[in-house]
């Protein structure tokens, strides 16, 4: 039995949520060598490495599998923002039952099939952590009224803007998740009153972030930051000082040296025909997939004759079963390219 003591160096897993506006991709781009998967287009003004906007979940997954297949492209993987992933999630489940929303599928079973699929994607970004690179998540906050079963009365409190029942299953799924849940916040520095002292007017606001549980918002840490402090980088960048991992003896010799001090090359881009709906035209893209060998294996299944157009099949198939099920169509893609003939 191996037994240790003492702080062990880790990859961090930090969630950031607050208001739009308030800087949470320009605090997110201060991490550690980052790299966007930039769900809302919120980058374009920003000098970040990003890969391309994710058009379905598929491809925000493909994304990630990327990163852990190629980790010397970052030290941070950034997904900004969550909630918009999240509506991937969800557009993803309708689609591959065939269902128009998440309320279709009655008894809250939707809800519980986004919980599942949302709790593997927790899990492929842990394997991230597990080989070095932090992850970052940002998010949008929303108020909501709540009460305690013990107390009368309601008051405002801000939560992950994670869908609206979704937000019992999802949020607390990404809250346990992540070891630093901050809050930024825009603070009230001074607060005016009219002559009769009726009217209350907010002055100033500086912002702060918040790193420890409060009634009114969810955050934590583990690393005895305080409760409160700038919205700033600076404030939690010790965390994630270059001496977390334990370097390798000099003389040692590294396999993946090569690999590692060199950027992948980029495949030329797939050639995709006009009409193709850009969910699916971005995973033929990404993976290298012409039109002709996903006609061949819809084909093969019988679902469409081998020379009907891409363009021409129902949008509800595209969406079902070429990007819904896209991992086996594409499996038996490279089955067929192992063939001598077709």
């Amino acid at each position: 039995m191996n037994i240790t003591r003492g702080k062990i160096a880790s990859a961090q897993k930090v969630v950031i949520y607050g208001p739009e506006g308030i800087g949470k991709s320009t605090f997110a781009a201060r991490f550690p060598e980052p790299l966007f998967i930039d769900t809302e287009g919120s980058t374009k003004n920003m000098d970040v490495a990003r890969m391309d906007k994710p058009t379905s979940w598929t491809m925000l997954k493909n994304q990630i599998a990327y990163v852990k297949a190629h980790p010397q492209v970052c030290k941070t993987l950034v997904i900004d923002t969550i909630d918009w992933g999240e509506k991937l999630c969800v557009e993803d489940i309708c689609a591959v039952h065939n269902k128009r929303g998440i309320e279709d599928f009655g008894y809250g079973n939707g809800y519980v099939y986004e919980m599942e699929e949302f709790g593997r994607f927790l899990n492929s970004l842990e394997e991230l952590v597990n080989i070095g690179i932090n992850v970052v998540l940002t998010a949008h906050a929303q108020l909501r009224k709540f009460s305690q079963p013990d107390e009368f009365g309601e008051y405002d409190r801000w939560e992950l803007k994670l869908g609206k029942k979704t937000g019992s299953m999802i949020s607390p799924l990404v809250k346990e998740w992540a070891d630093m849940l901050l809050f930024a916040n825009y603070k009230t520095v001074a607060v005016a009153t009219d002559d009769k002292g009726k009217k209350f007017k907010a002055q100033g606001g500086e912002r702060v972030m918040y790193a420890t549980h409060h009634p009114c918002w969810d955050a934590k840490n583990r690393h005895d930051l305080p409760d409160s402090m700038p919205f700033d980088y600076a404030q939690v960048a010790h965390i994630f000082a270059p001496a977390a991992v334990t370097p390798e003896p000099p003389n040692a010799e590294d396999p993946f040296k090569d690999m590692l001090d060199e950027t992948p090359e980029q495949p030329p881009a797939a050639a995709v025909p006009e009409g193709v709906p850009a969910p699916l035209a971005d995973l033929m893209r990404q993976n290298q997939v012409s039109e002709e060998e996903i006609r061949l294996a819809v084909s093969q299944r019988g679902y469409f004759p081998f020379d009907m157009p891409l363009g021409n099949y129902p949008e509800d198939f595209i969406k079902g079963v070429l990007i819904g099920a896209w991992e086996q169509v594409y499996d038996m893609i490279i089955n067929n390219r192992d063939l001598p003939f077709k």
